[in-house]
């Protein structure tokens, strides 16, 4: 492990029974004394509804709207959110496989938001992307070892020992067999095949890796594998890791920061540590509040999950102001007219919101609350059982109006896995830009991004 990610017994790995154990990494010291790899500010991404016969604009998806962050060398940036937030569409932007609408992209101090496919070229070996869908990004048509020998063969790259020989080892390190060069996509699993997208990826040893869902194709044993093997290469050779995931349990192992998405924007953005241990923004914490404790030792124990009422808004129109606000137990007249802007709160911490968790408000003076936000959640509440084997009593309650500014006591389970609402739905509509659906718009890009 690189001296960034060095073991801590203080946190899980969430990779339950995992044939290998992975080991926790610790943050790093001083992570802002790194050099800023890549810089985001004000980034947009628009998808354009036409409608006639002239195809005019009617609408637009807006699954980016105004994000920032910046990466640093040899960190590891987690991205969680609900499915539909725009995190694969940030990913793919950020990588230059979709053309951003507005913003600025910086990567090593070059601003690359306007370079075209020429221009990219030569920064394709230092940026790579691990795809979620293992079955769209891999050309049918191709063997394996034609698919992760591309990169070389694009970039007029020779390596030692030759391409067949680095492919060989290459597969060897993901866990496959250096037999399966000659063998087609189809004769291999999802999870074979998104291991053949990571060897892929890391072929020509890039700098920055944006890595989507890069573990939910794998059953649990070989999780921990992938995720340890992706620790050590990030140590072997200096890897800078954006990593998009709905677990955030491998989000809280793998991860040195951790940005929370909500509809096309950043609500929160904190160390790993901090977050997980006082979620600020009141979406994080209905987050970490989402997850059973898988620990027998633990299973008398009282806790209390936060149930979102309501869909997610649609992002061709959605609600002014705070975005969260419909489903916000917190909110207010003025989350309603005016969106906060991300704010330092505390030390490395970022929030956007007028009523922040453990932490001072933002809005002391507006404490009426909205009609929706008196009915915005559910709490559950999970109570032991007498007897240690019994199944434990599942009672709901409907959260009562809360007092003027003040918060229904709710969550405080600092591990969470981020829930899986009512989002994918909108992978099946005839608008597919968003987040997951994204897959069907960079399908042909994936086969060429290696080196093209």
């Amino acid at each position: 492990m690189s001296e960034t990610k060095k073991a801590s017994a203080g946190d899980t790995a969430g990779t339950g029974a995992a044939t290998e154990t992975a080991t926790v990494p610790a943050q790093a010291a001083s992570p802002e004394d790194r050099e800023v790899l890549l810089k985001v500010e004000g980034l947009v991404k628009h998808f354009p509804i036409k409608k006639g016969i002239l195809q005019r604009q009617v609408a637009a998806v807006k699954a980016v709207d105004g994000i920032g962050f910046e990466v640093r060398k040899g960190e590891t940036l987690g991205v969680v959110g609900e499915s539909g937030c725009g995190k694969s569409t940030m990913g793919r932007v950020i990588t230059k496989l979709i053309e951003p609408t507005g913003g600025r992209i910086e990567f090593e101090g070059q601003d690359i938001t306007r370079l075209g496919t020429r221009g990219m070229r030569p920064l394709r070996r230092d940026i790579q992307m691990i795809f979620q869908d293992p079955y769209g990004s891999l050309n049918p048509r191709h063997t394996i070892g034609s698919i992760v020998s591309a990169p070389f063969r694009l970039q007029g790259v020779e390596p030692e020992g030759g391409v067949k020989k680095e492919v060989q080892r290459l597969l060897e390190l993901v866990g496959l067999s250096p037999e399966h060069f000659n063998r087609y996509p189809h004769e291999f699993s999802g999870g074979q095949r998104q291991r053949i997208g990571i060897a892929r990826a890391l072929a020509l040893k890039p700098k920055l890796v944006v890595a989507d869902e890069p573990v939910s194709a794998l059953d649990v044993s070989i999780q921990a594998q992938v995720v340890n093997l992706m620790d050590d290469l990030q140590s072997e050779l200096g890897l800078t890791y954006v990593i998009i995931a709905h677990d955030l349990s491998v989000v809280r192992h793998v991860s040195d920061r951790i940005a929370v998405m909500y509809l096309g924007k950043i609500v929160e953005l904190a160390d790993r540590t901090s977050l997980y241990e006082a979620p600020m923004h009141p979406y994080t914490k209905a987050l970490m509040s989402a997850v059973p404790v898988p620990d027998p030792k633990r299973r008398g124990a009282k806790s209390e999950r936060i149930l979102l009422k309501g869909d997610v808004p649609s992002p061709i129109s959605p609600p002014s102001g705070c975005r969260f606000h419909t489903r916000c137990w917190k909110a207010t007249e003025i989350c309603k007219t005016s969106e906060p802007p991300l704010l330092q709160l505390a030390p490395g911490r970022q929030v956007a919101c007028h009523h922040p968790e453990n932490a001072e408000d933002q809005a002391p003076g507006d404490t009426k609350l909205l009609a929706v936000a008196k009915e915005a959640i559910e709490v559950v509440t999970l109570a032991p059982t007498e007897a240690d084997d019994a199944p434990q009593e599942l009672t709901k309650e409907l959260t009562k109006e809360p007092a003027e500014g003040s918060v229904t006591e709710a969550a405080d389970a600092p591990e969470a896995v981020a829930p899986e609402a009512a989002a994918d739905a909108g992978e099946d509509s005839d608008v597919q830009p968003v987040d997951d659906a994204g897959d069907a718009d960079g399908a042909d890009e994936a086969q060429g991004s290696s080196g093209s």
